[in-house]
């Protein structure tokens, strides 16, 4: 979080990957200080452990919750945070993406 600043001044405009589940990372403080400097790409859903171990209400409510934290003004570009890995259920992929459909109005 400390650096971002840095990579504002130096031009950054877009962070990719954006990792959500990195210690002390808040998404919705994260956008409000940030969101209107940078567009975030990824970071729709944790890919380290509700993607591939978390239950169908898991992978919603953090998806949810990441299109509510990143989508509201626009600059968000829902992707997983890198690519979605080995071990990932078809069904866990489906419901993260049918979450999007359900959710991702921006407002």
């Amino acid at each position: 979080m400390e650096t971002i600043p840095l990579l504002i001044e130096a031009g950054v405009d877009i962070l990719n990957p954006f990792q959500v589940n990195c210690t002390g990372m808040d998404t919705k403080k994260f956008k409000n200080l940030y969101g209107d400097k940078l567009t975030i790409w990824g970071g729709s859903c944790d890919t380290q452990y509700v993607m591939p171990h978390g239950t169908k209400e898991e992978v919603i409510k953090e998806t949810r919750k990441r299109i509510d934290d990143l989508a509201p003004g626009g600059g968000f570009i829902f992707a997983p945070i890198h690519v979605i890995q080995e071990g990932v259920s078809p069904e866990n992929i489906m419901t993260w993406w049918e979450t999007l459909q359900k959710y991702g109005n921006y407002k």
